[in-house]
C-alpha cells in the first residue's frame, strides 16, 4: 500500500497537538491506531534489533553467556525487534507499550512468541514490574516523551531494576547548542542523560556511539543498581 504521507509526519502533528491539549502521551496510540487502520505505514517497522543493543549484548554475552535464568524488560516495545532478540538469547522477557494498538500489532506479528507482550505505562508501572528485572532496555522512549514528563519517565526506568541489575538506555544525541524542538522526538543532551540516574541507581558509563548508515550519533547509557 502506498501512503500519501509518512508516519513520522503524522507523529509530529499528533505530538504537537497532544502536548497543546495537556495530554502529552495521547499521540502514541493515535499514531499506532492510524497505522492499524492503514492510514500510514506501521511505525518503526523492522525486525532487526537496534545496533547499539545488538553490539552491547554481544559484548555482555561474551563475558557472561546467554540470558538463561535472568529477566529482561523492554520499554516501549513497538513491533518487538529488540524483545525478540533478547528472548532468542535466553532472557525471560517482558515487553510493554502504552499503546494498545501497538501491543495488538506486535502480538499479531509474533503469535507464538516467548515474550510477554503487554500494555504498560512507564509513568505508572504495574506492581509486578517494579524491581523485577536484571536488564532494562529503554531505546527512544525517553525522547518520545515530552520533557515535562522526563523526571517521571527516568524514575520509571530506575524502578524497573532489580538489585544488581543493569539498564541500557539509548537515545539520539542532542548537542548543548541545539534547541529542543516543538515536535517529537525531544532528544536529550549529555546532562539530561546523566540525570536519568538517581535513587541509588548510578551511571556506569555514558558513551557517544556512531552507527554506520545512521546520520546521527547515539547516547549509550549504562545504569546499575547495586
Amino acid at each position: 500500500m502506498t501512503h500519501e504521507r509518512g508516519w513520522n509526519e503524522l507523529a509530529d502533528e499528533l505530538g504537537i497537538a497532544a502536548v497543546a491539549d495537556g495530554e502529552p502521551t495521547r499521540w502514541y496510540d493515535e499514531l499506532w491506531s492510524a497505522a492499524r487502520q492503514g492510514d500510514v505505514a506501521l511505525p518503526w517497522d523492522h525486525t532487526d534489533p537496534h545496533p547499539v543493543l545488538r553490539d552491547w549484548l554481544g559484548e555482555w554475552s561474551a563475558e557472561h553467556g546467554d540470558g538463561s535464568g535472568r529477566r529482561a524488560v523492554v520499554v516501549g516495545c513497538g513491533l518487538g525487534a529488540d524483545s525478540e532478540h533478547l528472548a532468542a538469547r535466553g532472557w525471560r522477557t517482558v515487553a510493554f507499550d502504552i499503546s494498545p494498538a501497538a501491543v495488538t500489532a506486535v502480538r499479531d506479528r509474533y503469535p507464538d512468541s516467548a515474550v510477554d507482550y503487554r500494555e504498560g505505562d512507564l509513568l505508572d508501572l504495574a506492581t509486578d514490574l517494579v524491581g523485577a528485572f536484571d536488564l532494562v532496555v529503554e531505546i527512544y522512549t525517553l525522547q518520545a516523551l515530552h520533557p515535562s514528563l522526563r523526571d517521571r519517565a527516568s524514575s520509571g526506568v530506575r524502578r524497573l531494576l532489580a538489585p544488581g541489575g543493569t539498564a541500557l538506555v539509548v537515545q539520539v544525541v542532542r548537542r548543548d547548542d541545539e534547541p529542543v524542538t516543538e515536535e517529537p522526538p525531544w532528544t536529550l543532551s549529555r546532562a539530561e542523560m546523566e540525570a536519568v540516574a538517581g535513587d541509588g541507581v548510578r551511571v556506569e558509563s555514558l558513551d557517544e556511539v556512531e552507527v554506520p548508515g545512521r546520520a546521527a550519533p547515539f547516547w549509550r547509557l549504562l545504569l546499575t543498581r547495586p
